[in-house]
């Protein structure tokens, strides 16, 4: 009897380790169902990885972020630049999210080019 209740116990065991297994590798965190705490935090992390070496395109980070909450873009001689602003910081309990709540992230033909407070002022300066 006791040796029934221990592979019991063991297969018990075996099943959740396989369930959380694949649970870890195949599921993939989605920024739109998150609440707005999980959902900065995640933000941060995924910007604070960026790397300029890396050509990083804006479909990738609209595909990891989801849809910015602001954006802005214009056109100078031949070249496309969009800012894109996704929330990672609380500031002011208001059910707006301001660009002080904010980080940026500056792309040049869809490709980025800086993120954070140098993006917002090469975009807002044309220094660019």
């Amino acid at each position: 009897m006791t040796k029934k209740i221990i592979r019991y116990i063991l297969l018990g065991i075996g099943l959740y380790v396989i369930l959380a297994t694949l649970v870890i590798v195949f599921y993939q965190d989605d920024p739109a169902s998150m609440n707005w705490r999980d959902r900065e935090s995640f933000n941060n992390r995924f910007i604070s990885k960026l790397d300029l070496k890396s050509a990083t395109s804006i479909d990738l980070v609209f595909d990891k972020l989801g849809s910015p909450d602001l954006t802005f873009a214009k056109n100078s001689q031949d070249n496309t630049y969009q800012i894109v602003f996704y929330r990672t910081q609380h500031v002011k309990s208001d059910g707006i999210t301001t660009q002080d709540e904010c980080t940026g992230i500056l792309f040049k033909n869809g490709i980025l080019l800086a993120w954070g407070l140098g993006a917002l002022a090469t975009y807002e300066n044309g220094a660019i």
